[in-house]
């Protein structure tokens, strides 16, 4: 799972990047795409680990995706690189004597929506054309397209209507206002409070991150670490909130497996059957799926042990229709 990071100029967006993934750039290599795989934090995996002491533990990842200052080629959308995005990170500009964060984050906004009305009315003239030519149409298609028109004239962005923002029928199109957007306000080093935004973002999940003591932080020690939190009264990297909200604006959730091998988080969407999320393992496990032995993270926590857990019964079987649920530790099995 991809998210792209965009944001209008100054807004600090190669910052973000930079710090979440610990990549630094020189300003000749900015014109290009840039991309990172970074670990999603979980004190559950932390915990797990504790308990079973693996050989190996691994973490749940997502990919970020910085688009290249160069711009694109001649006839190029400017917004195909996040295209193939699954989400999209807004960096918002709140920082600076000449802020003004409600209105950069509507116009960079409203380009998105723009883009999305072109595409969408390309298709429908084309649709027209092939009617008038003979050809069948897709009813739903169609149905679909004028609805996004009627809402995409009207500045709505298509990720306020799930059925829209979901449907098969326009999944082919990679609509950028139809994307889950995660806002991220920039404030100054000093300044840990959001701003309005206005109605346009009131339904939109926002972070309010200090970008420039973020990046600072991610250089310092661990000694340093503490006193610096201490002086700027931070709990806890912002950073790793944005990591772990990224995450959640994708629609996924973590499965766990453990043993004296291995603990690893499992990445599956939302409502995913256990059979399918089997397969997310291997192939063979889904196929020949025969039940998954499943444990809520909590109930085993509480129990201390998986010898105390099937004392206490808290272990229970459950079939290949069974939605995963996030936190549940599973063991498959299967038979090829």
């Amino acid at each position: 799972m991809k998210l792209g990071i965009i944001g209008l100029p100054l807004s600090g967006r190669s910052t973000i990047f930079e710090t979440l993934t610990g990549q630094e750039a020189d300003p000749a290599s900015r014109s290009e795409d840039r991309v990172a795989v970074v670990r999603v934090p979980d004190e559950r995996v932390d915990a797990l680990s504790r308990m079973f002491a693996p050989r190996k533990t691994i973490y749940a990842q997502v990919e970020y995706l910085l688009p290249g200052t160069g711009g694109p080629k001649k006839d190029q959308s400017p917004w195909l690189a996040v295209k193939e995005c699954d989400a999209l990170i807004h960096v918002v500009r709140n920082h600076g004597p000449e802020r003004r964060p409600r209105q950069d984050f509507q116009a960079l906004d409203q380009e998105l929506i723009l883009s999305d009305l072109v595409q969408v009315e390309k298709r429908l003239e084309r649709i027209a054309l092939d009617q008038r030519r003979g050809k069948k149409m897709a009813p739903e298609e169609h149905l679909q397209l004028t609805e996004s028109r009627r809402l995409l004239e009207a500045e709505v962005p298509l990720r306020h209507r799930p059925e829209l923002a979901n449907s098969k029928t326009l999944r082919g199109f990679t609509l950028l206002s139809a994307k889950p957007l995660l806002v991220v306000l920039n404030n100054d080093e000093g300044d840990p409070n959001a701003p309005e935004l206005g109605e346009a973002a009131s339904r939109e999940r926002c972070l309010v991150l200090r970008g420039k003591l973020e990046q600072e932080l991610s250089r310092m020690g661990a000694e340093e670490v503490g006193d610096f939190m201490a002086e700027y009264g931070i709990d806890a990297s912002a950073m790793d909130l944005m990591i772990r909200l990224s995450y959640e604006v994708l629609g996924l959730s973590s499965f766990f497996t453990v043993g004296s091998d291995e603990v690893r988080a499992w990445t599956v969407r939302r409502g995913t059957p256990a059979a399918e999320a089997a397969g997310v393992i291997h192939t063979d496990f889904q196929k020949g799926f025969i039940r998954a032995e499943v444990i809520a993270y909590q109930d085993l926590m509480a129990a201390g042990s998986t010898a105390e857990a099937r004392r206490r019964g808290t272990f229970r079987l459950e079939g290949k229709t069974y939605e995963v649920r996030d936190g549940d530790i599973i063991n498959f099995r299967f038979n090829v």
